[in-house]
This record gives C-alpha cells, sequence and structure tokens, in this order.
C-alpha cells in the first residue's frame, strides 16, 4: 500500500541530539536489564527499544489534532520520551502499563503523565469510565509475539474502538510477519522498512480502520 494512502506515514520524524541519545539509551539499558532480572517473562526483548524506532512510531501522531494519545507497554519510556519530543504535553499522553516499578519510575519523571497500572489487553476496564472520548493514534511497545493470536486480534480491535476515524493504531515487531492480522476488510495494515539499528532489527507496523 502507497504512503499516500495513510498520510501520517509522510509527518517528519522526530529528531534526538546524539548527546541526548547516548545518554538516554544508557539510562533506558540499566532500567531494561534490571526489569529483565526481576521479572523475565514480561519482557519480550534483549534490549530496550532505540530511539530511532521510538521516533519512527512517534512519527504517527497528528499532535496537531488536540486529541490525547494512548501508549501502550511503556517500560523504561523510550517510545514515551519520543512521543513529548514530537510536542505532545504530558498531559494529552495517557501510558497504561503493568508492572508497577515502571509506572513509579514514569510518575516520577513525568509529573503530568497519565500513568495507569494495567492490563492493557482489557484496555476498557483498564481505563476506566474517565478515559478520552478518542485517541488520536495508539502506540504499543507490547511484545505481542509472546501472546496467543486471539489476544493479539483482541488488543487490536479494542484499540481501534478507541481511535478518531482514520487514525492509526503503531505497532513495533521483529517478526517477518505481522504482528496482528485484521480480521475486518475495512481495516488498513502497512508496514515501514526494518530499523537496523534496533537491537534485535525491528519495523513498525500501521493499522487504520477506512474512515
Amino acid at each position: 500500500m502507497a504512503n499516500e494512502d495513510l498520510p501520517f506515514l509522510n509527518q517528519p520524524i522526530c529528531k534526538l541530539t546524539k548527546r541526548a541519545v547516548i545518554r538516554e539509551r544508557f539510562a533506558d539499558q540499566v532500567r531494561f536489564f534490571g526489569s529483565v532480572l526481576m521479572a523475565p517473562r514480561t519482557v519480550g526483548a534483549v534490549a530496550p527499544t532505540s530511539s530511532e524506532t521510538a521516533a519512527l512510531m512517534a512519527s504517527f501522531v497528528n499532535v496537531g489534532s488536540g486529541l490525547p494519545v494512548l501508549e501502550l507497554g511503556p517500560g523504561t519510556g523510550a517510545i514515551t520520551r519520543a512521543l513529548l519530543a514530537t510536542g505532545l504535553p504530558q498531559d494529552r499522553l495517557y501510558t497504561v502499563e503493568y508492572s508497577r516499578r515502571f509506572c513509579r519510575q514514569l510518575r516520577e519523571a513525568y509529573p503530568r503523565l497519565h500513568v495507569v497500572q494495567g492490563d492493557a489487553f482489557a484496555l476498557h476496564q483498564t481505563l476506566t469510565a474517565s478515559r478520552p472520548r478518542a485517541f488520536d493514534a495508539v502506540i504499543s511497545g507490547l511484545p505481542l509475539l509472546n501472546f496467543p493470536k486471539s489476544k493479539r486480534q483482541a488488543l487490536l480491535n479494542e484499540a481501534l474502538d478507541l481511535l478518531a476515524p482514520g487514525r492509526p493504531f503503531v505497532q513495533f515487531s521483529y517478526g517477518v510477519a505481522a504482528p496482528v492480522t485484521p480480521s475486518s476488510q475495512d481495516v488498513r495494515m502497512t508496514r515501514t522498512p526494518w530499523v537496523l539499528r534496533n537491537v534485535p532489527p525491528a519495523r513498525v507496523w500501521i493499522y487504520a480502520r477506512e474512515e
């Protein structure tokens, strides 16, 4: 599918300074490997998401829409930082994280962030009735390939239900095949080239319902 079919594919990718990238990447690695030692089954990678992958995912957000953004599985905050670097205000970013430790770290780093501790695979219950009516984008750092196909499909459908018309669910994956296959023909799916500097290499998958 051509990029013009999904206009948010053509938005510029935010860039961080080289020094900031190095500093944040080292801090992420320390926090990440600490979490692996404490709870290895909840982590789906061998290293935290690279700043290049995080910036690529954040580029699909339309900050000018005025709508909030939902991030699933922020972990050490690599994608969170990239989202905020686009100019998105902290109070327009909602995060759902299962780990209490990561939730605490996110709240300390970003006091105005909406940090929700809970299960991303039960979004309507986790976000409660106080959630926004619609999100501009759902950005997922969840290790989807660690979960059964039925749970992945249910998550995609639930996430799409939370989005404004035509807006994207964005997921990165290390796999060659799509991390989740749409069950409906009205859902468009596309993907980016591989990000080779990610460890291991990853690419980003984008899903959106027809308007």
